[in-house]
């Protein structure tokens, strides 16, 4: 893996950028198409706003525009790959929910959570497929991450302006750019933290509880509790990694 990042780094190298940009960018594409031509069917069938498609087309848009820029730098492989598709596909799943940020009627509840439920399902393929094909990459990875963290903050703001759960389910969505806000000034936060079984499981614990909250089936005293337990389990797991980010520093100092 080593080798092949250098390649697409340096020399030969351009003509490898170049495919994969460009693989990228018609994989992009497709997956882009067929979201918009479900976005304007919902738009015909489900009698949604007009700019529904239109939603979803500029959110799906500003998601490649900070995807493409880093490919090269950080995936070692001359094609996108099945599990980073998978993910594209998720975040066009994303877009579609956000657009429905604003669409009235009963419908939009049933849609957002059968998307989510559909986002939250893939989460568990794409990881599983960039290890069966050898193509595992800290861009993967962290595309996984921030449509993971995109998935939770669209979910909080709907269980919020679906009037399911108060204002405080914002916080769900918010902390993961809190703390990113906060290791801009804090050089401690900025540290690599170790890959986590209890980060991944209470990511999913948190997806969960936002699908269960937004879901027209539940009550809203069920939508409340799930959500705070979701939000009490965050809370916990970034408390933790600040924890070992200090412990860590602390050792550090004594060992000098």
């Amino acid at each position: 893996m080593h080798g092949k990042r250098s390649i697409l780094a340096v020399g030969e190298p351009r003509g490898e950028r170049d495919t994969l940009i460009r693989r990228t960018l018609i994989a992009t594409l497709a997956v882009g198409s067929v979201m918009e031509l479900s976005a304007w069917l919902a738009s015909r069938q489900l009698h949604f706003g007009a700019a529904y498609s239109l939603k979803s087309l500029l959110v799906f848009a500003a998601g490649a525009l900070v995807l493409l820029p880093g490919l090269p730098a950080h995936h070692p492989f001359a094609r996108l790959g099945a599990a980073n598709a998978v993910t594209l596909v998720r975040g066009a799943l994303v877009a579609l929910m956000v657009a429905l940020l604003g669409e009235q009627g009963r419908i939009a509840p049933l849609i957002a959570t059968l998307l989510a439920a559909l986002v939250i399902v893939l989460d568990g393929c794409d990881g599983w497929i960039a290890r069966r094909t050898h193509m595992s990459s800290s861009f993967g990875a962290r595309f996984d991450m921030e449509i993971d963290a995109a998935l939770v903050a669209v979910l909080s703001l709907l269980a919020w302006r679906f009037g399911k759960v108060p204002a405080w389910v914002l916080l769900s969505g918010a902390m993961r750019y809190l703390y990113a806000a906060a290791a801009a000034i804090i050089p401690l936060l900025r540290r690599p933290l170790p890959a986590s079984y209890r980060a991944k499981g209470i990511a999913v614990v948190q997806m969960l509880a936002l699908l269960v909250a937004i879901a027209p089936w539940s009550s809203l005293t069920l939508a409340s509790a799930v959500a705070m337990m979701g939000l009490a389990c965050l809370t916990l797991s970034f408390l933790l990694d600040i924890l070992w980010l200090i412990r860590h520093r602390l050792q550090g100092a004594r060992d000098a």
